[in-house]
């Protein structure tokens, strides 16, 4: 299929652009009423992830309200562990939690490598609804959890605020930690690969926890997983987003990717010194910003145009939208985004 808006795809593969190309994390769902309509239909979060029609309508959303130049398919995360034998609930206004977790090598025979075919397949016939539903408009986003950030749900049991259980076992038992961290991989690139099939543009990897590692411990338990999958997924282009990860940027810029997402906290000159030319960058507006005034937003949002410079740059937050922030707001940003010419 053609598209007709490919601005996403080109600008990821350093192509020139008629503009920068905008999208939003966590754009499908939290803020727009239309989404809250349609969880309200459904028993909660997990069973409109798991029902495929419904997954493609919030997915499509954004692109017909906000106007945003990707559909990133609505899903989550930790589908992985689910798929990996360690199912979690996701608990009203706290997140996720599960029940068992990986905490001895007894616990590790208990679970396997993910088949996604048939582990996650409401998520293939999600994309592929969405697909014939976009009709070519813009690209669809593929994304998978960076092995740590799953390895640390799957141990940790929860959200936390340390995930000290999670790091513990990084320092007591690095042999049973990487064990945990390769089947995850396994089953992340299977996944990835899986919704490529399907009809995914891009796939981008989310390592949410990345920054609450030592940058010792973030190249042994989280870059060299990152790595494995970027070098096994070469059929579209992917984009890695590592939250607070500063201390790894120029390992970041090694990776066999063609995008690296910024957060808030990474300042862009200093970023692209030690990523290189030959990554295009995304983000990276603090998504507090989009509290603020019409004139400050816009004001703000031409401050990080003008730091990216035009070239080789998708716009996005710095990190997932919240879901207080005013729909009205976030057109602003990205209509400015939208308006703007490099000097």
């Amino acid at each position: 299929m053609i598209l007709q808006n490919d601005l996403i795809l080109r600008a990821a593969r350093g192509e020139e652009t008629e503009r920068v190309p905008v999208w939003l994390m966590r754009q499908a769902g939290r803020i727009l009423p239309e989404y809250r309509k349609v969880r309200e239909s459904v028993s909660g979060f997990i069973e409109l992830a798991t029902t495929p029609e419904l997954a493609a309508e919030v997915t499509i959303q954004p692109v017909d309200l906000l106007g945003v130049d990707a559909a990133i398919i609505f899903s989550d995360i930790l589908v992985i562990p689910e798929a990996m034998g360690l199912p979690y609930q996701m608990i009203e206004k706290k997140g996720p939690w599960f029940e068992k977790t990986v905490q001895s090598e007894a616990d590790l025979k208990k679970i396997r490598i993910a088949e996604p075919e048939a582990d996650l397949d409401y998520v293939a016939e999600a994309i592929k609804i969405t697909k014939r539903e976009l009709n070519g408009r813009v690209p669809l986003i593929g994304f998978a959890g960076a092995p740590w950030t799953i390895f640390s749900y799957m141990v940790e049991g929860s959200g936390s605020k340390t995930f000290s259980k999670a790091k513990k076992m990084l320092y007591t038992e690095p042999e049973l930690s990487n064990k945990l961290l390769d089947m995850i991989t396994e089953s992340t690139i299977k996944y990835l690969q899986m919704q490529i099939k399907c009809g995914a543009d891009l796939v981008q990897i989310f390592d949410s926890w990345a920054g609450i590692l030592s940058p010792a411990q973030y190249q042994e338990f989280g870059l060299k997983y990152i790595s494995k999958i970027c070098d096994a997924i070469d059929m579209v282009p992917v984009t890695v987003f590592a939250k607070g990860a500063y201390f790894a940027r120029k390992q970041m810029g090694q990776l066999n990717c063609e995008t690296i997402g910024l957060d808030w906290n990474m300042a862009v000159a200093p970023t692209r010194r030690l990523i290189g030319s030959d990554k295009t960058l995304q983000g990276n507006l603090d998504p507090c910003v989009l509290y603020s005034t019409d004139k400050e937003i816009e004001l703000q949002t031409i401050e990080m145009l003008e730091s990216f410079g035009g070239h080789r740059h998708i716009a996005n937050l710095g990190h997932g939208v919240y879901p207080d922030i005013d729909p009205e707001k976030v057109k602003v940003f990205i209509e400015t985004v939208k308006n703007w010419k490099p000097n």
